[in-house]
């Protein structure tokens, strides 16, 4: 057993950062992460955003996050938020559900239009023994089945990632905590990636899965590639 809130200051004191550094690079207001350094975690809404809370801002100091969510679920009742968690993964998984068929739906009605003017085509223009198909869009099929240019699964611990429009200070697409086995794509032309544990998390940009890194990992992303820094 060990003091969650003393360890959290010392590490944050020795990196020389002050609250409103954190609280910019992780999105967690400052009063909440006072709280978690006071160990008060009343102050916050609900034990699951204790447990996240913890999680990504240790693992910002360079701490197992794991290791501090353990902690905080063997000394506090959590049992009460489990059903929430689930419901609300189910809700995610449904949800992705719903967008993979309209895809599919799309897909098919592409098909079948296309394949009915070129029916249409063959039987009005067979009459002068020169029929005419219309040619198919060079890109049609690329329109329902375009890779992202980004892919982002977790495929170990959960990961704390935020993910920008075009540089470090472009417009956030997205920033949470991956968890396990939930993917996250994205079709912008060039994207800045800042992931907590790399290692745990599979990436791909524009369909090929990138080497596994360690560690922290920041970077650009475009579709030819990924350059770190």
């Amino acid at each position: 057993m060990f003091e969650i809130g003393n360890s959290l200051r010392e590490a944050r004191l020795r990196q020389g950062l002050d609250f409103p550094q954190v609280e910019q690079a992780t999105k967690i207001r400052g009063k909440w992460l006072r709280a978690l350094e006071q160990e008060e975690f009343d102050v916050l809404p609900a034990q699951t955003y204790v447990k996240g809370f913890l999680r990504t801002y240790a693992e910002y100091l360079g701490l197992d996050g794991q290791l501090y969510v353990d902690e905080f679920n063997s000394r506090h009742v959590v049992g009460e938020d489990e059903p929430a968690v689930r419901a609300r993964r189910s809700a995610r998984v449904r949800q992705r559900r719903g967008v993979e068929s309209r895809v599919v739906v799309l897909a098919l009605l592409g098909i079948v239009a296309v394949t009915a003017l070129v029916i249409v085509a063959w039987r009005f223009g067979g009459s002068n023994g020169n029929p005419s198909v219309p040619a198919v869009p060079p890109n049609a099929a690329s329109v329902h089945h375009r890779i992202p240019t980004l892919a982002l699964t977790a495929v170990s611990s959960p990961t704390r990632v935020m993910v920008r429009q075009g540089s470090g200070l472009g417009r956030v697409l997205w920033s949470g905590t991956l968890a396990r086995g939930e993917t996250q794509t994205f079709n912008e032309s060039r994207l800045w990636i800042d992931v907590s544990r790399s290692q745990a998390v599979r990436i791909r940009v524009a369909g090929k899965t990138l080497r596994p890194h360690q560690g922290r990992l920041v970077g650009t992303v475009t579709r030819s590639g990924l350059r770190v820094g």
